[in-house]
C-alpha cells in the first residue's frame, strides 16, 4: 500500500471532538523552495466529550514540523508524537493557544489535494481531507472555527486571496507584501481557500433584498478574463433566485469565484471564495457549446447555494456528505429548470440517474445515501450521494408540496444556523415544520439499491372501479440483503380513450400522488367509466424502476396524448427499448433484422409535431445509448447491443431522410448566438437532424456538415459538425477538419479537451491506437484531470464500441492508465477505474478479460487508499 494500511471507518464509531477550535489564524509565506505555514489554534476542551484532559489529536499528512507552543512556550519533544498521519501532543490544560510551524511544498503536490500549483498559481482543495496536508488541525466537519488567514508573497504574486472580507494589506522591506482575510462566520477546515497568483478579474455588484451591496469578483488569467461575463450573470441569477425560492440572502461583503486548470473536482464551495475547475466557469459563444453554457450555469449555482446549505448549515460527519449535496443539487435542478426547459431538465438528470447511478446502485460499490462505513471519503463522491441524494429530497418536495417543504427549509436553516447536522436534522425539521411523520421515509438513507416497482391493474365495468396494485422489492446489495418497505411517492394520473386525464377525487384534481409504504398495496378509484390508461411515475417522482406491461399501442397512444413530457418522453423510451431488444435477439440468433414498425411510426410523429418543444423532440429522437441499452438487462451483450443500435440509426436515417432534412432547414437560421432555452433548443433540434442525415454516408449530406462547420458562428454548431465528420465523413474529410479544428483552437484549452474527447469517445475512430497517440499529443498532460477525463475517461465511459473491443485491449489500457494515475492522484486514478468494476454484468467473453484487468490492477504493486477500496471490493 503506497498510504497507511487501509483502516474501515464506521457510522457507528462516531464521537464527539475531544476538542474544539474556536479561533484559527494562519500565516502563509509562499516560497519557490517551500511554503512557510504558521497557525495559531485557540482551543478549549470540548464539554460535550466528557471528563479528563486526553492528548489532543491533529491530523497532518505529509508535513514537514517545525516547532509547537502552547501558551507562548515550545512544547518538550517528551509531550508530542508524530506519526504518517498526524500529532498528538499531551495538555494539561483545557483551554490553550497551540502555535505550530510546519512546511510544506505545494510545487511537488500532484494529488491535487491541500495547497498546490496550477500553471504557477498557487490554489487549494481541502475538501474531503485535504487540510491536513497544508497544516496540523483538527480535520473533520464537526470543528467549526472563525479563520483569519494572512499570506505573505513577493510581487510576482500580486493577487492573494482567503475566505471572508479583506481586513488589512501592504508592502514589506523585502520586497513582498501580505494580505489578510478575515471570515467572520465559523466554518470547518474543508471550507478554507487560498488562491494566489498574476490573475485578472472581472467585478460586478448585487444589490440584496435587504439593500445590500456585495461586490462579485471572477478571476483567472489574462487571456481568459474575456469568458467570465457568462458566469456572472449566472451568479446574479442564483442570488437572485435564492432570495425569491428559498429566502437565502448573501451574508459577506464580497462574492469571488477562482478559474484554474487543474483542479479534481468541477468546483469547490469555499466560504466566499469558490474555486472552480476552469471549464466549470469559462465560456464564450466561440469556444463553448450550449452544453457547456448550461452546465456552468448549473454549477455556479450549484456552489453559490452551497453558501447556506453546506456551509452556514454543513455536515457533522462524511457519512452525512448528501445533507449537504444532495439539498443543493435538488436546489440547482429547480433553478436550472427554471431557467430553461423543466421538461429537457428533467429527462437529462433521469437519464444520467438510470444510466450510471442505477448501475452504481447495483455494482460492487453500492452503498446507501447514507454510508454506514467507508475506507476512504473520496470514493463517496459518487452519484448516489449527490444524484440519488437529490432524489430523496424531491421525493419530501413532493410528498409535502412546494409551501410545505419551503416551511421545512425555513425551519431548518433558523434552527441549525451555524451547526455542523446530521439528514437526520434535515428530516426532523420536515416533519417539526409541517406535522408529519416521516420514520418510514429515513430508509431511503439507510438502505442501498434501486427499488423496483411490480405494478398490475384492474378494471370492473359493473361497479366503475379502477385499481393499481404495487408491489415493491429492492435486490439485495453489499452488506444488506434483505430490505425494508420504502416509503415512495408515486405520482400518477389515468387518461381515457380520448386521452384526457380523468379526476381522481371529488375535487376534480386529475394528478395525484400515491404513497406506497408496503411490501404489496391497492389503490382503488371509483366512478370510472371505462379501463383508463395509467401514466405512472409522472415527472419520474421516485428513483425506482417501474414495470408494467404496456403494450406497444399504448406507448404509442401515450406519445400522442400525455401531457406529462417527461412520461411522453418516457414512453418513446420503452418503445425505443423493446425494439433494441428485439434487434439483440434477432442478431444473437443470426436472423436478419428488422426495426419495429411502432418505433419507426413514433420517431415519424415526433419529428413532423411543430408544437413540441424542439429540445424535448431531440431527446425523443435520440436513441438510447449503448450505456443505456446495458443497464436495460441482466447479462450485458457489447456486441449485440452495439449491432442493434447501428442497425436502428441507420434505418431510422434512412426512413425518415425527408423530415430529417426538413427539420434541419426548419431550425437553420444566421441569428446572432444566444445561450437562451429557445435557441439552444432549435439548435439542439437540427444538430439532431444533420447527425441522422450523414448516418446515411451521403455525400450531399456530409457536404451539409461540412458547410456548416466552415461557416458555424458558435461552437455548438461546430463541435456538432465535427462530431458528425469524425464519426462519419471520409479518413481525408474527417481528418482535414480536426486538423483545422485544432489549428484555430490549439491556444485555448478548453477547446482542446473538446477536441480529445471528440476523438476519443468516437465509435470510428477513437480506437486504442489514436488514444494512445492523443496521449502523446503535445497538449496532453496526465497530471491534469480535465485531459485525463477528456481522453482516458471519454474513451473508456463514452466509447462503448472501442472499449468493449473483443480482444480486451480496451480493458488493458485502461488498467495501465489507472495504474500510473494512481502514482500522481488517487482521487482521479480511483473514478477511472469504474468501468471494469462492472464485469460480472458482462457475457463471459468479456466479463474474464474485464476481470483480469481488475486483477492487473491490484496486483500492480503499491495501491493508494482509493484505489484499493474499489478495486478490492469489486473483485470479491
Amino acid at each position: 500500500m503506497k498510504d497507511a494500511q487501509p483502516r474501515t471507518i464506521y457510522l457507528k464509531d462516531y464521537r464527539v471532538p475531544d476538542y474544539l477550535v474556536d479561533q484559527t489564524r494562519l500565516h502563509f509565506e509562499l516560497q519557490p523552495s517551500g511554503t512557510l505555514v504558521r497557525s495559531e489554534l485557540h482551543i478549549r476542551r470540548n464539554p460535550a466529550a466528557g471528563e479528563g484532559l486526553p492528548p489532543l489529536a491533529l491530523d497532518g499528512v505529509e508535513l514537514e514540523l517545525l516547532s509547537v507552543a502552547i501558551d507562548g512556550r515550545e512544547v518538550d519533544d517528551q509531550q508530542f508524537r508524530v506519526s504518517p498521519e498526524g500529532l498528538s501532543i499531551d495538555v494539561d490544560r483545557p483551554e490553550f493557544v497551540l502555535e505550530i510551524a510546519n512546511r510544506i511544498h505545494p510545487q511537488d503536490n500532484t494529488s491535487l489535494e491541500g495547497l498546490y500549483l496550477s500553471n504557477g498559481m498557487y490554489c487549494t482543495q481541502c475538501e474531503a481531507e485535504g487540510f491536513r496536508k497544508i497544516t496540523y488541525y483538527p480535520d473533520r466537519p464537526d470543528v467549526m472555527s472563525r479563520f483569519t488567514t494572512t499570506i505573505v508573497a513577493s510581487r510576482d504574486y500580486p493577487v492573494l486571496l482567503s475566505n471572508g472580507n479583506e481586513i488589512d494589506r501592504g508592502d514589506m522591506e523585502d520586497g513582498r507584501h501580505f494580505v489578510t482575510w478575515e471570515d467572520p462566520f465559523a466554518k470547518p477546515a474543508y471550507l478554507f481557500a487560498l488562491v494566489a497568483g498574476d490573475l485578472e478579474h472581472v467585478e460586478d455588484s448585487f444589490t440584496t433584498a435587504s439593500g445590500r451591496e456585495v461586490k462579485l469578483q471572477i478571476f483567472t488569467e489574462a487571456r481568459n478574463i474575456g469568458k467570465c461575463d457568462h458566469a456572472m450573470r449566472s451568479l446574479k441569477k442564483a442570488m437572485r433566485w435564492d432570495e425569491e425560492v428559498y429566502g437565502r440572502e448573501y451574508d459577506l461583503d464580497i462574492f469571488m469565484i477562482v478559474a484554474v486548470d487543474h483542479f479534481n473536482m468541477g468546483a469547490m464551495e469555499n466560504k466566499g471564495l469558490n474555486i472552480f475547475n476552469s471549464a466549470c466557469v469559462l465560456a464564450s459563444p466561440e469556444t463553448a457549446t450550449d452544453t457547456a453554457f448550461q452546465r456552468i450555469e448549473a454549477i455556479v449555482a450549484h456552489e453559490y447555494f452551497h453558501n447556506w446549505s453546506g456551509n452556514r448549515v454543513t455536515c457533522r460527519d462524511w457519512f452525512q456528505l448528501s445533507l449537504k449535496e444532495g439539498f443543493t443539487v435538488f436546489r440547482d435542478a429547480e433553478f436550472s429548470a427554471d431557467m430553461n426547459s423543466r421538461a429537457v431538465k428533467r429527462i437529462e438528470d433521469v437519464s444520467m440517474l438510470r444510466t450510471a447511478q442505477f448501475a452504481e446502485d447495483a455494482g460492487p460499490m453500492a452503498h446507501p445515501v447514507r454510508p454506514d462505513s467507508y475506507m476512504e471519503i473520496s470514493n463517496f463522491y459518487t452519484l448516489t450521494i449527490y444524484e440519488k441524494g437529490a432524489e430523496v429530497v424531491r421525493m419530501i418536495h413532493t410528498l409535502l408540496g412546494e409551501e410545505a417543504f419551503r416551511r421545512g427549509s425555513d425551519l431548518y436553516f433558523e434552527r441549525h444556523d451555524g451547526q455542523a447536522v446530521t439528514c437526520e436534522d434535515f428530516v426532523k425539521a420536515m416533519e417539526d415544520a409541517n406535522g408529519v411523520d416521516l420514520s418510514q421515509f429515513r430508509r431511503w438513507y439507510s438502505q442501498a439499491g434501486t427499488p423496483v416497482l411490480d405494478i398490475s391493474d384492474d378494471f370492473d365495468a359493473a361497479s366503475g372501479e379502477y385499481s393499481l396494485t404495487v408491489r415493491q422489492s429492492c435486490p439485495p446489495s453489499p452488506g444488506q440483503v434483505e430490505k425494508e418497505p420504502f416509503h415512495i411517492p408515486l405520482k400518477i394520473a389515468l387518461l381515457d380513450s380520448a386521452g384526457k386525464n380523468l379526476p381522481l377525487d371529488t375535487s376534480g384534481a386529475t394528478e395525484q400522488v400515491l404513497e406506497v409504504t408496503e411490501a404489496e398495496q391497492t389503490f382503488r378509484f371509483e366512478g370510472v367509466s371505462e379501463k383508463p390508461l395509467p401514466s405512472i411515475s409522472r415527472g419520474f417522482s421516485s428513483p425506482v424502476k417501474v414495470r408494467y406491461g404496456y403494450s406497444k399501442e399504448q406507448l404509442l397512444f401515450l406519445m400522442r396524448f400525455e401531457s406529462d413530457d417527461f412520461n411522453r418522453w418516457d414512453a418513446c423510451q420503452r418503445l425505443a427499448f423493446m425494439a433494441m431488444e428485439a434487434l439483440q435477439q434477432d442478431y444473437r440468433a443470426g436472423r436478419d433484422m428488422r426495426l419495429s414498425p411502432e418505433l419507426l411510426s413514433a420517431y415519424r410523429s415526433v419529428l413532423q409535431n411543430r408544437e413540441l418543444d424542439p429540445s424535448l423532440v431531440a431527446e425523443m429522437l435520440s436513441l438510447p445509448t449503448a450505456q443505456v441499452l446495458a443497464e436495460q438487462t441482466d447479462e450485458i451483450d457489447a456486441e449485440a447491443i452495439v449491432a442493434a443500435r447501428n442497425f436502428a440509426e441507420a434505418e431510422l436515417a434512412r426512413e425518415l431522410e425527408e423530415d430529417l432534412l426538413a427539420g434541419y432547414h426548419a431550425f437553420s437560421n444566421d441569428r446572432p448566438y444566444r445561450p437562451e432555452a429557445g435557441d439552444i433548443a432549435e439548435r439542439r433540434l437540427k444538430n439532431t437532424c444533420l447527425a441522422y442525415l450523414c448516418v446515411t454516408e451521403k455525400p450531399e449530406y456530409l457536404d451539409l456538415a461540412q458547410a456548416q462547420f466552415d461557416s458555424a458562428g458558435n461552437m455548438t454548431d461546430s463541435a456538432a459538425a465535427l462530431a458528425t465528420l469524425v464519426d462519419r465523413g471520409s479518413d481525408e474529410q474527417a481528418e482535414s477538419a480536426l486538423q483545422e479544428f485544432y489549428r484555430c483552437w490549439h491556444a485555448d484549452t478548453q477547446v482542446v479537451e473538446l477536441w480529445f474527447a471528440l476523438q476519443a469517445s468516437s465509435s470510428q475512430r477513437g480506437s486504442l491506437d489514436r488514444v494512445r497517440a492523443l496521449m502523446q499529443h503535445p497538449a496532453f498532460e496526465l497530471k491534469n484531470p480535465n485531459k485525463v477525463r477528456s481522453v482516458i475517461g471519454g474513451f473508456a465511459n463514452r466509447n462503448f464500441t472501442q472499449f468493449h473491443r473483443a480482444d480486451g485491449k480496451g480493458f488493458e489500457f485502461l488498467a495501465e492508465q489507472v495504474v500510473a494515475l494512481d502514482r500522481l492522484n488517487p482521487q482521479v486514478a480511483a473514478r477511472l477505474v469504474t468501468p471494469l468494476t462492472r464485469w460480472k454484468r458482462y457475457r463471459a467473453e468479456l466479463s474474464e478479460k474485464m476481470h483480469a484487468a481488475l486483477q492487473m490492477v491490484m496486483e500492480s504493486g503499491e495501491l493508494s487508499r482509493d484505489l484499493y477500496e474499489v478495486v478490492s471490493k469489486s473483485l470479491v
